[in-house]
């Protein structure tokens, strides 16, 4: 199966910025203790050190291009927002709460220290804010297109002030990191700084030691958790080998966790360590048949609707993506991560089953029938034809897309797939320039994106022209209406109930075809550490280090 890389919208690539997981695989081999007598973890082994293709020394957390990733446990926001359940982890703050739709207030976590003993202050907040609207280049998560203002406004609060309603701003906001204001207000031009020497933070780790092949980081004693995190260094290797090699050195143990597709993922790694190797591949993003609303039949709602039973998911999930995903539910939600947003009563949480009998009679019904050789016919009397494009180098895309097509030509549907590259694959999708198609969105935990993204009209462009990411054309006032609602939420029950009206116009005028959820590739080895998350203990996802590292325990054995 031929992997390809993360998907490239502003919303995925701000994800890939912050997550350890989405970096390269990499490493060389490993040596050291496992557990030491004080009976901490005397180190974990990540693969990749970030940084590029030649990396230097740089710990800016806002250079996302550049960093190395060990800058991510050096520095921290003030919310975790944990990918797998979506929960919100007070974190720098703890706790916020809205003033008005306009207006959100943090109260800072008192006894928090930077790493060189100074206090960490709502000061430092506000100063970190406001640097990044200062040089608008480090603004990599866009929090100023949202923002007014912000202020410390007290000893231990800060407030946001938003342009416009700003709940739909908070995953945004919380996730930004916070840097010292005493050293970076000293910096010339914070858009160059590399913050290479004796970066300070407020996390778990601190820099010990960089060389192109090795990042080393140590426990950082004054860490406001610092008896919650019992793993004396975290060591970065880098990449010097294909994916082949990554994955022998998977089997031999040279890395404690990685975030990498691998072929055969029991032969090639868990059987080489049946006892310690293990993997958890969460549901991710959303990975829909999109079909071009403009145009007939895929204008009409009753043609898909009958659609949505058509498809035999579940061959897709186990031939052409090798059973490592689920199938997805027609709510757009991410199941059962998002179980908290599924509203009450939907049956069988959305998933539709394959059923081509009552496909047929479905299109039937709906004014589609079948002339005397069995195809089927458009309301034009004319028989259905239309092509299914998918890129020829995603050989798992194609696999499925064949599926599809087997079970669409099945109902009397003249379909063809239409191979192409991917350049092609996604500017095509963008411009409007397909019948029908794959798509991937949502993922994350931002609701308002997650469905704004893929049915917002103001993402969506006419056929020929580009479109921001409402790739299927959608436009629908009612959809609007309730993403308005959901943006302006600020309680929870409010956001729910907008989020239930968007799952039922998923469910019900079926503006796209959930087929299956991608898959978050997580490794991981108990030799060293036990307490890593996994689907009998769904703490967090694999790449919220993070709330990870205050989970890990020495091994027994």
């Amino acid at each position: 199966m031929t992997r390809r890389p993360r998907f490239t919208t502003a919303l995925i690539a701000g994800l890939a910025s912050s997550s350890l997981l989405l970096t390269g695989c990499t490493g060389t081999e490993d040596t050291g203790d496992s557990v030491s007598s004080d009976g901490m973890i005397g180190h974990i082994t990540y693969a990749g050190i970030g940084g590029g293709s030649a990396p230097q020394a740089n710990y800016n957390p806002f250079l996302d291009t550049s960093k190395l990733v060990a800058t991510n446990f050096v520095f921290e926001s003030l919310y975790q927002i944990e990918q797998n359940s979506c929960k919100e982890v007070p974190w720098l703050a703890k706790s916020y709460s809205w003033q008005d739709p306009k207006t959100l207030v943090f109260t800072i976590r008192e006894g928090v220290q930077w790493n060189d003993g100074k206090p960490m202050t709502a000061d430092d907040v506000a100063f970190t804010f406001n640097m990044i609207k200062k040089y608008d280049v480090l603004d990599t998560k866009a929090a100023w297109p949202l923002l007014k203002s912000v202020k410390a406004t007290g000893d231990n609060q800060v407030t946001f002030s938003f342009k416009k309603p700003g709940a739909s701003g908070f995953t945004v906001i919380s996730s930004i990191p916070v840097v010292p204001e005493h050293i970076w207000s000293k910096v010339k031009d914070p858009t160059k700084f590399t913050n290479a020497e004796s970066p300070v933070g407020t996390g778990p780790m601190k820099v010990k030691s960089f060389n192109p092949q090795q990042v080393v980081t140590e426990r950082n004693p004054r860490y406001w958790q610092a008896d919650k995190v019992k793993v004396k260094e975290v060591r970065f290797k880098a990449n010097n080998g294909s994916p082949e090699i990554e994955q022998l050195k998977m089997g031999r143990g040279e890395y404690d966790t990685n975030g990498m597709f691998i072929p055969n993922v029991k032969k090639s790694y868990v059987d080489k360590d049946p006892k310690h190797h293990h993997y958890w591949y969460a549901p991710g993003m959303v990975m829909s048949v999109y079909m071009n609303l403009t145009e007939a039949p895929f204008s009409d709602v009753g043609f898909r609707r009958a659609l949505t039973s058509a498809f035999d998911r579940d061959t897709v999930a186990r031939k052409a993506q090798l059973g490592y995903v689920k199938t997805a539910s027609q709510t757009g939600l991410v199941l059962p991560g998002q179980q908290d947003w599924l509203p009450e009563g939907v049956k069988n949480e959305g998933r539709v089953p394959f059923d081509p009998k009552a496909a047929d009679e479905a299109l039937t019904k709906a004014g589609y029938k079948k002339d005397s050789q069995g195809r089927r016919l458009g309301k034009d009397g004319k028989p259905i034809s239309f092509k299914f494009k998918t890129p020829t180098a995603y050989t798992d895309w194609v696999a499925a897309a064949e599926i599809l097509v087997k079970n669409l030509k099945a109902l009397g549907l003249q379909v063809e797939l239409d191979r192409t590259t991917p350049e092609s694959h996604d500017e095509d999708r963008a411009m409007g320039r397909y019948d029908m198609m794959f798509g991937a969105h949502g993922g994350d935990c931002n609701m308002s994106t997650g469905f704004g993204h893929p049915l917002g009209s103001e993402g969506t462009a006419p056929i020929g022209k580009h479109a921001f990411s409402n790739e299927i054309r959608w436009k629908d006032k009612k959809t609007d209406a309730l993403l308005t609602d959901l943006r302006s939420a600020t309680k929870k029950a409010d956001q729910k109930k907008a989020v239930a009206g968007l799952t039922e116009i998923m469910m019900d005028e079926v503006p796209m075809i959930p087929i299956w959820y991608g898959a978050k590739w997580f490794q991981y080895d108990t030799t060293r550490a036990v307490g890593w998350p996994n689907a009998k203990n769904p703490y967090a996802a694999g790449g919220d280090n993070l709330i990870l590292l205050t989970h890990l325990r020495p091994a027994k054995d």
